[in-house]
């Protein structure tokens, strides 16, 4: 367990929790320790699905300013790919991942956000890249993901207004999957998550790797990426197991394998 983020693991999910009062604050310290808890949560087959949450209050308000403000360039240079690849982490875990979010999720907590596959968020809360107000812009992830989660003309809006986007403007464009009552948002997104706690682990994990790697091709060679991975599944005992109870007509007992 980090200081700042640990895992807890409780009937089948895997819950990321964020505690640097008062705001969640992104500094190194915590951007590893959301590395290291991914990499665990990816690795323990008792983790069939993950949350990340950062409390009742906040989500995450965004990198530590305090730490970057006398950063020169080579400074950031050599932290930049750090920063990214640790929220990245995050997204590659190869499991359903949900983003539970009260309060802000501002610059490097959007980020962190984007990088889940779903987002549960409170009728209250906030969120938005404003980076561009520090004279910057997103440098975690915030100008690739946001702009294939809402396109680019709404993306570019959002990261060169800097401006924060409210609950029900975030669900219309695509940025949040449910907004509910802030005392409801863990509780949705456990619901959200529940499904795939007994679903076939490496259909699921091939399902993730098929659609972001896609993102990132043109669409003959994800055509061929899809089917590499479909075939693939032919090889598991869930795969077996699911088509024998379709034709036995009653409810698979998928094992993970």
């Amino acid at each position: 367990m980090g200081e700042f983020v640990r895992l807890e693991i409780k009937d089948g999910i895997g819950t990321i929790r964020l505690e640097r009062p008062p705001m969640n604050a992104l500094n190194t310290q915590v951007q590893e320790e959301l590395r290291a808890a991914a990499l665990q949560a990816s690795a323990d087959s008792a983790v069939r699905a993950v949350i990340v949450y950062g409390g009742d209050r906040v989500f995450a308000a965004g990198a530590d300013i305090k730490e970057m403000a006398d950063m020169s360039y080579v400074d950031m240079s050599e932290r930049a790919a750090d920063l990214s690849s640790a929220l990245g982490a995050i997204a590659r875990i190869p499991k359903p991942v949900v983003a539970a979010i009260t309060g802000y999720a501002l610059g490097g907590g959007c980020e962190l956000a984007l990088a889940c596959d779903w987002r549960v968020v409170a009728e209250d809360a906030k969120l938005g890249q404003p980076e561009i107000k520090l004279g910057v812009i997103p440098g975690a992830g915030g100008t690739q993901r946001l702009a294939r989660l809402v396109g680019p003309a709404r993306a570019k809006d959002l990261i060169m207004s800097g401006r924060m986007v409210d609950a029900p403007e975030a669900l219309r464009i695509g940025l949040a999957d449910r907004v509910v009552p802030a005392a409801e948002v863990y509780a949705t997104a456990v619901a959200l998550v529940r499904p795939y706690l007994t679903g076939p682990v490496q259909a699921l994990r091939a399902a993730k790797l098929a659609v972001d790697g896609g993102l990132d091709m043109d669409l003959t060679s994800g055509l061929a990426w899809e089917s590499q991975l479909f075939a693939a599944l032919f090889a598991t005992d869930d795969r077996r197991e699911g088509m024998a109870a379709f034709v036995a007509k009653r409810k698979p007992d998928f094992t993970g394998r």
